[in-house]
């Protein structure tokens, strides 16, 4: 499958944006609970979407549109706002970062792909250039975070393989208003269950929800599921390693963090694992 570049481009800004997840949840939304973030990503923008696509599944698609909800929406984004939660903003990217290496194996499992050698050693030079970005003496290493963030890179890699597979017969906007309903819905009984108080909203957490709904989960999810139908998956993966990179710059711009030398060595890694991750298949 050739690479077009404007594919490329256009799928890379999901994690762009989804690299700042780590500083909206931590500055906006300090006093919510991340299952309660999840829904509230989720479910208005998947509500939204779904009032003007005016289209619902059909047959199967129910229960794979339930299926995929679950793994790219529910599960990843609970684990997503877990670990944003319990851990710095970079430590959740690193453990992220693993998802690319998940992707190459699934997709052979799923999908009969070839393992290309060249997709294992970006991978693994993607994460080692994470590591060096965010894992500082002062990071703080939780294990709760750590799992959650591990399993929300499994549930994601899962979800995206499975999404190659399926291929809906509908649009990407429909596909994603089907996905992001769902996956909200999922969410309801387990925020009345375990997280049933929401904190009355603020101007600024309204900002924080606007900016996580119709941003990060409305527009980026269109573009992603866009990337995943048009772009072979050790092609779309590895672009996730921009997600921690926009992390570690937006602390940097607004937190007044530091970037080491060595954290800049993390940077040219992240970059070369992406560059690689592009070349074509001999």
């Amino acid at each position: 499958m050739r690479n077009n570049g404007s594919d490329v481009l256009l799928t890379a800004i999901a994690p762009i944006v989804w690299g700042s997840t780590y500083i909206v949840t931590t500055q906006f939304l300090p006093d919510f609970s991340p299952i309660s973030v999840a829904m509230l990503r989720a479910l208005p923008a998947g509500l939204l979407l779904l009032l003007i696509v005016r289209q619902l599944p059909r047959g199967i698609w129910w229960l794979r549109t339930f299926v995929l909800g679950a793994l790219n929406i529910s599960i990843f984004l609970s684990m997503l706002f877990v670990a944003a939660y319990r851990l710095p903003g970079g430590v959740a990217g690193t453990v992220a970062a693993v998802q690319p290496l998940f992707a190459v194996f699934l997709a052979r499992l799923l999908l009969s792909s070839p393992i290309r050698p060249l997709s294992i050693v970006a991978a693994l030079v993607g994460i080692a250039g994470v590591a060096l970005l965010v894992l500082t003496p002062r990071a703080a290493l939780d294990p709760i975070g750590i799992a959650a963030g591990l399993a929300g890179a499994a549930s994601m890699a899962v979800g995206n393989i499975l999404t190659r597979k399926w291929q809906p017969p509908v649009s990407l906007l429909t596909f994603t208003a089907w996905q992001l309903t769902a996956g909200g819905v999922l969410l309801v009984p387990v925020v009345l269950a375990f997280a049933p108080h929401l904190p009355a909203p603020t101007a600024v957490n309204l900002a924080g929800l606007a900016w996580l709904g119709l941003i990060g989960a409305a527009l980026t999810y269109v573009l992603w599921f866009r990337g995943i139908a048009k772009l072979d998956s050790s092609v779309v993966s590895p672009l996730l390693f921009i997600s921690p990179l926009t992390a570690v710059i937006l602390g940097w711009t607004f937190l007044g963090q530091t970037l080491s030398p060595i954290q800049l060595a993390g940077v040219g890694f992240v970059i070369g694992s992406i560059w690689l991750s592009q070349r074509p298949a001999r």
